[in-house]
């Protein structure tokens, strides 16, 4: 296997632990919270079912392609899927309510830019590598 590969595949596994700790923080301390408003909240309470996928995913991705079982690429493309659609729908949400310009005085906001920037290239990344993974055991 080569390194570029273990590398996505220990990103893909360190991307599902950091997805349920974000949810554990949300829920009992809330410091990755952008805002206490009913707004934000009812927006963000929508997500934990898709992000628990999204970890499944990414978790099962990172361990198929780091042991180089074909299932692995399988796992990859749904979970770098899954990491382009979070990135769709948090950067249409932050763009559309103007939260962009809170990160000047927001940490949260600040991790919130980095989980858009991770999803879209990680997804990205996720996608290609796995394409090719399922392309060559197709054949």
């Amino acid at each position: 296997m080569k390194t570029r590969d273990r590398i996505l595949a220990a990103l893909l596994v360190l991307s599902s632990v950091v997805t349920v700790l974000y949810w554990i923080n949300y829920y009992s301390g809330g410091d990755v919270r952008v805002s206490d408003a009913r707004w934000y909240t009812a927006f963000e309470g929508s997500f934990p079912v898709a992000d628990g996928w999204m970890a499944v995913c990414l978790f099962f991705a990172g361990i198929g392609l780091w042991v180089g079982r074909p299932w692995g690429a399988r796992f990859g493309l749904l979970a770098g899927s899954a990491l382009l659609y979070l990135a769709a729908m948090d950067i249409t949400f932050d763009v559309e309510n103007g939260l962009y310009s809170l990160a000047a005085h927001s940490d949260p906001m600040k991790f919130e830019i980095v989980i858009n920037i991770w999803s879209l290239a990680l997804g990205i990344a996720t996608i290609l590598l796995s394409w090719r993974r399922s392309m060559a055991s197709a054949t």
